[in-house]
């Protein structure tokens, strides 16, 4: 189940610690710019803009100084150990803050919010990079949808909860809220103590460094290829964020025609969509890193803001919630707000999960620390990006959403475009649990990173596309150059980067072209599958491993992982009762398992070894099947 890890201590205690504390720090923030907004501003004259913009800038800007150096923390240090000392410090915070709020000092409150803001630019890098150390590959997916969905119900419960306790009349009021800031941190602080060690990779001393620390991080992340792609798709999903959140209240008061209870309505609907997305992209993803999710939760994202863009305004005097609540106009600006959100989870989930896997382990909380910067900077892209639109050039709001919308399709389709392979593989997986009654075991034997040669039997011509949908990272798969040439599946097969073989004895080149071409996909660190035996099972069994296979291992002794299919005999595909795609189909939804065994180290594995483990797969996921089918398969 995917809510499996909230009972287990490697990852419950840290869940409640990181959502307790974006409770906390969200709650702080809101309370403070409500005090500026409608205690501060009216008692001493100062301008509303201009402190809402200080704070801002306040609690922005140690991400700025203190990332860098919280990610050389986080890498050199028991992250453990690191968590705690920083829930203390959140927890000095809070302590003041509550003095402050009593006491009505708001300089000192406009301090603080520069501490809470260094605690979270600390705290930022050692709240990604600890997950990989508790939890296995397969499972990172999960965790992060758990964290996504955690952080953004917690910023929407803080900002409601500031709202609600800041409306209580004066010291009731200064006291709850001060009673609250420190009860949280308690919380945060006990939840802390349970989380388990995560020893440092690179144990070593930290030095600040504002300026270089900063730079150097950004350059040494935006260097790699794949962590560049990961740190500046996140950016982007916090430039959408920003900017939509950022102009809701002006939406509501402009287009809705509503009062703050609409807007914390809206906020809810997006953070829902938000939590909603994650938990979909991890039941959509089932423990792989599915990267093909990215565009299409920015093309949800795109079509949805497009959508929202064009709603109608709703017309008369400002109207209540309840008033709203009973207008389709505004439930259909809440489900498109949360369609926006989901799409937003779908899009953010995975690249979270890239930035971990493609991060150096031993500089993983400095490659998230460069995300944090990067973060900021987008964010502040977003304010510039208001600013100009609504301000510089006095365009509507109506003007921006159409912007963001048609900005996120480009995105989806560009991506789309520029690799359609995991998008396809996505679509691949679709299907065949949609034809198949699907049962996966042993996945986490396939290495998270590295090259691989995955080797499993060949019983139907759906082989190939069961375990291309399967395995937990993308395959290349060899086959048959007729098959590959074919005129309507060609465009499918290059997408999904098979290697044609060319089987015919006359041309010996073409197999020495194939096993070229599997080198070269070795050598760039990718899993390689083939079907050792050659051909399509005549009878439902395993027959002899090829010489091919040696060839391969004697050019790249990689890691092997055996493989074996079962369910699939018998089927519309297969050779049994006739050449397979000759017969009328008759199955429907089978049960269908995909074992993976223990992968043997690179230079061990020999033809026989692997004959002999993928026979012990099937034989016992046949085994399994039979006695739930309640006979033979």
């Amino acid at each position: 189940m995917t809510g499996g890890l909230l009972g287990e201590r490697r990852f419950a205690p840290f869940f409640w610690t990181q959502a307790l504390g974006a409770f906390n720090d969200n709650l702080f923030k809101q309370v403070l710019l409500l005090l500026l907004t409608f205690v501060a501003a009216p008692r001493y004259g100062w301008d509303t803009g201009l402190l809402n913009n200080l704070a801002a800038g306040l609690f922005i800007l140690p991400f700025f100084l203190f990332s860098a150096w919280g990610g050389a923390l986080a890498d050199h240090l028991d992250k453990q150990r690191l968590i705690r000392r920083l829930k203390l410090l959140e927890l000095a915070t809070m302590l003041a803050a509550a003095a402050a709020i009593w006491f009505e000092l708001f300089g000192l409150l406009l301090a603080l919010l520069f501490m809470m803001g260094t605690q979270s630019a600390l705290f930022g890098p050692v709240k990604y990079a600890i997950l990989p150390q508790h939890l296995a590959a397969t499972e990172l997916v999960r965790g992060n949808a758990w964290v996504n969905l955690g952080t953004f119900v917690s910023i929407l419960l803080g900002t409601l909860l500031a709202g609600a306790l800041t409306v209580l009349p004066g010291s009731l009021g200064r006291g709850t809220v001060a009673l609250a800031l420190v009860a949280i941190a308690l919380l945060g602080l006990a939840a802390s103590l349970a989380v388990p060690s995560a020893p440092a990779v690179e144990p070593g001393r930290a030095a600040w460094r504002p300026f270089s620390g900063t730079v150097g991080v950004l350059r040494d992340g935006l260097r790699q290829p794949r962590l560049r792609l990961a740190l500046l798709g996140i950016s982007f999903f916090w430039f959408l964020g920003a900017c939509y959140l950022t102009q809701l209240p002006a939406w509501v008061r402009d287009i809705v025609n509503g009062d703050e209870a609409a807007v914390s309505f809206l906020l809810g609907a997006f953070a829902f969509g938000v939590g909603g997305g994650a938990l979909l992209c991890a039941r959509l993803s089932v423990g792989r890193l599915e990267i093909g999710l990215v565009p299409m939760g920015a093309l949800i994202i795109g079509v949805s803001g497009i959508e929202l863009a064009a709603q109608p305004a709703i017309p008369g005097d400002p109207l209540a919630l309840s008033q709203l609540l009973t207008m389709t106009e505004f439930w259909q600006m809440s489900t498109l707000l949360a369609l926006i959100g989901m799409g937003g989870g779908l899009y953010s989930v995975p690249l979270y999960t890239l930035m971990q896997l493609a991060s150096p382990p031993a500089r993983r909380a400095r490659m998230i620390a460069a995300n944090n910067i990067l973060n900021a900077l987008f964010m502040i892209g977003s304010a510039v990006t208001g600013i100009v639109v609504l301000s510089v050039f006095a365009l509507s709001l109506k003007v921006l959403f159409y912007g963001l919308g048609w900005l996120s399709l480009l995105v989806g389709i560009g991506v789309l475009i520029r690799n359609p392979r995991p998008a396809l593989r996505l679509a691949i997986f679709a299907l065949i649990r949609v034809l198949y009654r699907l049962r996966f075991r042993g996945r986490e034997h396939v290495p998270a990173t590295g090259a691989a040669l995955v080797v499993c039997n060949h019983v139907s011509f759906m082989d190939a596309l069961v375990l291309g949908g399967g395995c937990p990272r993308p395959l290349r798969f060899m086959m048959d150059r007729p098959i590959y040439e074919t005129p309507w599946l060609n465009w499918f097969f290059r997408i999904a980067g098979a290697i044609p073989v060319d089987s015919d004895r006359r041309d010996p080149g073409g197999v020495r072209r194939a096993l070229d071409e599997v080198s070269r996909a070795l050598r760039n660190g990718e899993v390689v599958m083939i079907f050792p035996e050659g051909r399509l099972s005549p009878d439902g069994e395993v027959h002899a491993f090829r010489r091919g296979l040696d060839l391969v291992l004697a050019r790249d002794p990689v890691t092997v992982v055996p493989a074996s299919l079962s369910g699939l005999w018998g089927s519309w595909t297969s050779n049994k009762d006739g050449k397979a795609l000759t017969k009328r189909p008759n199955r429907l939804r089978a049960r269908v398992v995909l074992s993976f065994g223990e992968p043997i180290p690179p230079g061990v594995a020999k033809r026989e070894m692997l004959l002999q483990r993928v026979c012990e797969l099937k034989s016992r996921a046949d085994e399994r099947l039979s006695q739930r089918l309640g006979g033979p398969i």
